[in-house]
């Protein structure tokens, strides 16, 4: 067998993806695949390809990128929303992650998009 069983695996990505906003300690990820933290890590980045604290990392930008977009939250509030306890520490792991700052991130998002139909035609005029 390689990596961790379907159930579980879905059980423990699930149980990230609703705790984001906290601190998730490996100690607790792998308590909720009833398995040791060695025996854990290894086959959460057997069936993920990457390790556990890589992947909620990755998951707190994602549902970031999501807030970002949405432009309801402050920077502050999305920061604290995906678990992190500073701004500045968010916007560091933001940048390296993305590569951009989550306020530049917003800026672009909020963008109109390009038709390029409307590109087209006007290049052809």
């Amino acid at each position: 067998m390689s990596g961790l069983p379907g159930a579980r695996l879905r059980h423990v990505t699930e149980f990230i993806d609703d705790n984001l906003a906290r601190a998730l300690p490996l100690a607790e990820l792998s308590a909720e695949a009833h398995l040791s933290q060695y025996h854990f890590a290894r086959l959460f980045k057997e069936s993920v390809g990457i390790p556990p604290h890589r992947f909620v990392v990755q998951r707190r930008i994602e549902r970031a990128c999501a807030l970002l977009i949405e432009g309801h939250l402050s920077i502050d509030a999305i920061a604290r929303a995906v678990g992190f306890r500073t701004r500045s520490h968010f916007s560091m792991v933001f940048h390296r992650h993305t590569g951009s700052p989550p306020t530049v991130y917003r800026a672009v998002a909020s963008l109109p998009k390009t038709n390029g139909a409307a590109h087209e035609e006007s290049s052809q005029a």
